[in-house]
């Protein structure tokens, strides 16, 4: 690719069409901040590649006359730029989003961008923990800091990520005005939409516990898990408590704060849960995505089937 910057290669035009694609995605499909971030990154180094591959810059017109061999380089450029054949497909998407969205309004034929096919590639199985080791987890957390309430805290946020199934982003998400947790909770999600969520007691007991001893005035506006020093927590603090907490209990590098929300999926579905509530509790947009979870499940049966069975031992 061209040493020349993208800024150069694009022009004005593409980088206003960009612009006013994402604002579009922004304003009508609540596109969160971090994916459009990305969206814009994705399309931005797709354009700057072809204007190097073509030896031209990259106007309007210039998207519409992409052919075939002209997504084939781009999409082998990416592969030994090292990316893995889920990233290629990402960007990708982002592309055909952006084109699609563009034709509509510059009327040419996207066919040659929308039929090029994306790798395939294996999507890798939730990992969740055993429910003893979640548990386990969630205790050992409480240990890693001698402050109480900083302790507290980091125990309600773990027991609201697993008994609730949010993301990361969600928890720390929640304000002054979400405690005392109710029997429903009303989570934000991604795209904006929201969903309700059945609080268990232990949860809401957490959160209480954390809220009687954090030393910072937690005002409805403000966030409900804060930091050392006051400000909101973030999710790296998080993950650096698990990552302690887990090479104390010697679990694996995948027990991270998204793994409780797998753990949270997988035991919901071992118990007997429906796999279309299971859905609406996780806030997945396909149930597609949720299935994910039943060849979890399928692994978990197959695994006590063998230890159980007098022929698989």
């Amino acid at each position: 690719m061209s040493g020349r910057s993208a800024a150069f290669e694009i022009s004005p035009g593409a980088r206003d069409a960009i612009a006013a694609w994402l604002s579009h995605m922004r304003a009508l499909d609540g596109a969160a901040a971090n994916t459009l971030t990305a969206y814009g990154t994705d399309v931005t180094t797709f354009l700057a590649f072809q204007a190097a591959h073509r030896g031209g810059p990259m106007g309007l017109a210039e998207i519409g006359r992409l052919s075939s061999a002209d997504m084939r380089a781009w999409m082998a450029a990416e592969r030994l730029r090292g990316a893995g054949g889920r990233s290629v497909a990402r960007r990708l998407s982002a592309v055909k989003t952006f084109v699609r969205w563009l034709c509509e309004r510059e009327g040419f034929d996207p066919t040659a961008i929308l039929a090029t096919r994306a790798p395939k590639f294996r999507k890798p199985l939730p990992r969740p923990l055993p429910q003893a080791a979640a548990r386990e987890l969630i205790e050992t957390m409480g240990l890693q800091h001698e402050t109480p309430w900083i302790a507290a805290r980091d125990v309600a946020v773990a027991t609201v990520l697993y008994g609730c199934g949010l993301r990361i982003s969600e928890g720390l998400g929640l304000t002054g005005a979400d405690a005392p947790l109710p029997d429903t909770l009303r989570v934000r999600g991604k795209g904006n939409k929201e969903r309700l969520v059945p609080v268990l007691p232990v949860a809401r007991a957490a959160v209480d516990r954390y809220t009687s001893l954090c030393p910072f005035d937690l005002s409805a506006e403000s966030p409900l898990f804060r930091g050392a020093r006051g400000g909101a927590l973030n999710a790296g603090s998080v993950a650096a408590v698990m990552a302690r907490a887990r090479m104390q209990l010697g679990l694996p590098s995948s027990a991270t704060p998204h793994a409780l929300r797998h753990s949270f999926a997988t035991h919901l579905l071992e118990a007997g849960g429906d796999l279309r509530a299971i859905q609406e509790l996780l806030g997945h947009a396909s149930l597609s995505t949720t299935q994910a979870y039943t060849a979890v499940d399928a692994v978990h049966l197959m695994d006590v089937y063998t230890k159980a069975h007098p022929h698989g031992r």
